[in-house]
């Protein structure tokens, strides 16, 4: 309740991201598709969106047209809460494999990892999707215990789940694999007979889950209706797609296509708290190495199953090197089973330790529990940009500066916007007349966001092919964007004496009348 209570404090202080624009309106399209009947087929030309499911999007979308708040903020606000309920399901499937102490430490480790916080007001398709894929984990350590005839609850939930996955993203078809991995993990210790009947018996009892999972995905994904090997070529699609677009790795810069191979399990690395590495580590290391009291064979096979999904998905990466840009966004949904594998790993030592001294195990207590408090306080400070945490393998935020992926986003854009327009109000105009001076402002970041943002009729959006004649600039640290055009920096926005984004006065240089304009509004 309380973390809920502070994402609806916080959410206005997000910006509009990238990707926000064109993904609202292929949701758009999506419902004039099924409006028209199926005619209105818009939706399969705009750009390349039709190879991703829109379940978010049309969620959004609807909501927006019955609710009368600015649908961008409609966005954040319902992003953000699909984020708590993956810090939820990872609570509780800690819970499940080790008790209530593993499930506050899992729920501990997500929330305050700056990568999945810092994420889940405005990355609209990664942290649903995420959330989705920790929801299928939840469940099938649930079907997996009661095999060959899990119950109809869990089934039914792992299937609408399965299929927000795949409604979101085609790697969504990782569940059904899953699924198949519960099976072979939970596959009784007798003659071949008797395991190909249980396995028999539990791909049947699981079939309802996969086809409520494909009607899913094809209500959200209409691309993936007009044929059933869509979601398949989907994801072949994507395995081979690259955007061109640039990244960064240790200070130098890379195409998506041209990324190291330990470009995604590097970012993970330095983004994750330790603490909650050490956790992974230690939950990891319980799977081969005895560390509970009351060890069970079901609690391994269920570790076991959570173990898979984080490492299945970076180890491909890394064998088959699939396209990768901005650190690890399409890699968030690594980190619920992350969260889990800590809570279970620090659970685990703790029960350890306390068999031999409980004055011992309070001390680790306290350690564990400053580390997560230091974390916190982290957050605090880089708000509203916890998206740029990173942790001390390469000296936090100040370490990763022009070395790494950092507002990519351009969350910053509504404070830099902000610092310009206090800038503009403490100038006065040069021109004597009553009517608003304009400025032209160049911005390297979307418009849609500006001008949500922008309250002064003087400061006006600038066409990139304009930017040489504009008067201010403001633009992110991320990629040296701040670097494209040159001015007097009149206003910094900084966390921990790092510059995210800077705020340029390039009058001087254009060196042309100011334009004035009656009756000039807002725009």
């Amino acid at each position: 309740m309380l973390l809920t209570a502070v994402v609806l404090a916080t959410c206005k202080d997000y910006a509009i991201s990238n990707d926000e624009v064109v993904q609202h309106h292929y949701g758009e399209l999506i419902i004039a598709y099924y409006r028209s009947g199926f005619s209105a087929r818009d939706l399969f030309s705009f750009e390349n969106l039709y190879l991703y499911g829109g379940l978010f999007d049309v969620i959004a979308v609807a909501l927006a047209n019955v609710i009368p708040v600015d649908p961008y903020a409609l966005r954040h606000i319902l992003c953000a809460l699909i984020g708590v309920s993956g810090i939820a399901a990872a609570a509780a499937t800690a819970r499940s494999i080790a008790g209530p102490r593993a499930g506050l430490g899992a729920a501990i480790a997500l929330a305050l990892c700056g990568a999945w916080y810092g994420a889940m007001f405005n990355h609209t398709k990664d942290i649903p999707f995420a959330s989705a894929m920790a929801g299928t984990t939840l469940f099938l350590v649930r079907i997996g215990r009661r095999l060959p005839s899990p119950g109809t609850a869990d089934v039914a939930a792992f299937g609408l789940l399965a299929g927000a996955a795949l409604g979101l993203r085609s790697l969504g078809l990782l569940s059904l694999i899953y699924l198949g991995l519960t099976i072979t993990l939970n596959l009784p210790r007798r003659e071949r007979g008797g395991r190909l009947r249980f396995a028999a018996r539990s791909a049947l009892k699981a079939l309802p889950a996969v086809a409520l999972a494909w009607l899913v995905m094809v209500l959200a994904w209409p691309w993936a209706a007009l044929s059933l090997l869509n979601p398949i070529r989907g994801l072949l699609v994507f395995s081979e797609f690259h955007y061109p677009i640039r990244t960064v790795f240790a200070g130098r810069t890379y195409e998506m296509a041209d990324v190291p191979r330990i470009y995604v399990p590097a970012y993970l690395l330095i983004r994750v708290p330790l603490v909650t590495l050490a956790g992974a580590a230690l939950g990891s290391i319980s799977l081969f190495r005895r560390l509970y009291g009351d060890d069970s064979q079901q609690r391994r096979r269920d570790l076991a199953l959570v173990f898979l999904t984080a490492i299945i998905p970076v180890a491909s990466q890394l064998l088959f090197r699939g396209p990768a840009f901005t650190g690890m966004r399409h890699f968030l949904f690594v980190l619920p089973p992350l969260a889990v594998l800590a809570g279970v790993g620090f659970s685990a030592l703790l029960d350890a330790i306390e068999v031999q001294d409980r004055r011992l195990a309070a001390g680790v207590v306290a350690v564990v529990s400053g580390f997560f408090v230091w974390e916190g306080v982290t957050l605090v400070r880089l708000h509203p940009y916890e998206n740029l945490s990173y942790n001390a393998l390469v000296g936090g935020l100040p370490g990763a500066f022009r070395r790494y992926d950092m507002d990519y986003w351009f969350n910053s854009m509504p404070e830099a916007v902000r610092k310009l327009e206090a800038f503009v109000r403490d100038r006065p105009p040069v021109d004597p007349l009553p009517s608003p001076q304009i400025f032209s402002v160049a911005v390297c970041g979307e418009r849609v966001a500006f001008d949500h943002t922008v309250t002064l009729p003087q400061l006006h959006w600038d066409f990139r092919h304009e930017w040489s004649e504009s008067e201010f600039f403001i633009a992110p640290t991320q990629m040296n964007c701040d670097q494209d055009l040159d001015g007097e920096v009149i206003a910094t926005v900084e966390r921990f004496g790092v510059p995210i984004a800077y705020v340029k006065d390039r009058r001087a240089i254009v060196k042309r009348p100011l334009a004035t304009v009656a009756g000039a509004e807002p725009r």
